[in-house]
């Protein structure tokens, strides 16, 4: 189980980073409110409607096309090291006790260590099983 839950959290960390460093496009081709296309990989198609011209009354007044492209570009990150002279005091501060009690979680006490051997046993007065009469049978 800690296997697969390692394997899974590295690969979870793997796709991060591929995430935040990919930078890429998406063209989007709307007709007047209507999403016609959109492409991540290539230029969307238009619709044809941009060449069409309306005529009102008969006179040589044009509209604007009623066709829209747009574009959303996603950058990712240039630098994935930040340097640690970048940070404000207060993160510093945070990031070195961070790593300091984080590395000492892990030098525990030897278990070979007895820590009462140097103390006597206390004296027993009376027999409790027998001052209780308290006996397994």
């Amino acid at each position: 189980m800690k296997s697969f839950i390692h394997k899974f959290m590295s690969f979870f960390m793997a796709v991060v980073v591929l995430l935040t460093t990919m930078s890429f496009n998406v063209d989007m081709h709307y007709c007047g409110d209507l999403l016609v296309d959109f492409s991540i990989v290539e230029q969307v198609k238009s619709c044809g409607m941009e060449n069409v011209k309306a005529d009102c009354n008969n006179l040589d007044i044009t509209q604007k096309s009623c066709c829209t492209d747009t574009q959303l570009i996603v950058e990712g990150a240039e630098e994935l090291k930040v340097s640690f002279e970048q940070l404000s005091f207060d993160q510093q501060v945070f990031f070195t006790s961070f790593t300091y009690s984080y590395l000492n979680l892990f030098n525990g006490i030897d278990s070979n260590t007895i820590s009462f051997e140097d103390y006597a046993p206390p004296f027993v007065k009376q027999d409790v099983q027998v001052l209780y009469q308290i006996f397994l049978i």
